[in-house]
């Protein structure tokens, strides 16, 4: 993992997935938490999957070092089923780990 230093700070990327109103799960990535959850809660990309399904509450939350490292994790995250995404919330990835194993 590298850092990605840029006029004098370190950037730190996140991957997240947010709970909605209806149950389901959205998941996503930002280089600036905060700013991208207020984005979703005021609605701010109206065409956005949690825009009709608000309120949405912040469940799992991981640093990366690099923008590609959260993309990563995003699109892996956004193919599984609400059970495996449950486990992760819970558990983090030592959750996902055990649960490979008894497969």
């Amino acid at each position: 993992m590298f850092q990605i230093f840029y006029k004098g700070y370190f950037l730190s990327f996140y991957v997240y997935i947010l709970k909605c109103a209806d149950g389901s799960f959205y998941t996503g990535h930002a280089d600036n938490l905060e700013s991208r959850i207020s984005a979703h809660s005021q609605r701010f990309y109206k065409n956005c999957y949690t825009a009709t399904r608000l309120p949405v509450k912040l469940v799992f939350v991981e640093e990366f070092g690099s923008r590609i490292e959260a993309l990563q994790a995003e699109r892996k995250i956004k193919k599984w089923g609400q059970r495996k995404k449950n486990i992760l919330i819970a558990f983090g990835w030592e959750g996902i780990i055990k649960l490979r194993k008894k497969k």
